[in-house]
């Protein structure tokens, strides 16, 4: 087994705890977490609403993919985690289908949570593989 690689990315958000955007060994790529955040005003407020708050979140999980060379083709499981399951479940849904291929949705986990950073309505993670 090769040693892991830790892995920053300036054009993401700065991590709001001690943690790397992704680690990676053996072609596995594990990307952690990702919220709301806008990267270029970290400070700003939170977009309103899961789905908007649920399209920047993808937009940031896009950053960190793009930075290592990847797209969402290769996100073989996602973890997501939400603060208002039964209310934002159904929405949060409709958003993240509208970035897989019906035919190709990697696997998943959605967690209710009772909280989250920033206090964020969701946040995903992704596990990955290189081709």
């Amino acid at each position: 087994m090769s040693l892991p690689e830790y892995h920053m990315f300036a054009a993401a958000p700065a991590p709001v705890a001690p943690f790397s955007h992704a680690c990676e060994a053996d072609g596995w790529v594990f990307i952690t977490g990702q919220l709301p955040i806008d990267p270029g005003n970290e400070s700003a407020p939170l977009p309103e609403g899961i789905e908007a708050q649920t399209h920047k979140t993808f937009d940031n999980l896009l950053v960190v993919l793009k930075g290592l060379g990847l797209g969402l083709e290769n996100v073989v499981s996602a973890r997501a985690f939400l603060t208002d399951f039964h209310g934002d479940y159904e929405r949060f849904n409709a958003v993240y289908a509208s970035y897989f291929p019906e035919a190709k949705r990697p696997a998943r986990t959605c967690i209710g949570t009772t909280g989250l950073a920033r206090h964020a309505l969701v946040e995903i993670d992704f596990i990955a593989r290189r081709p």
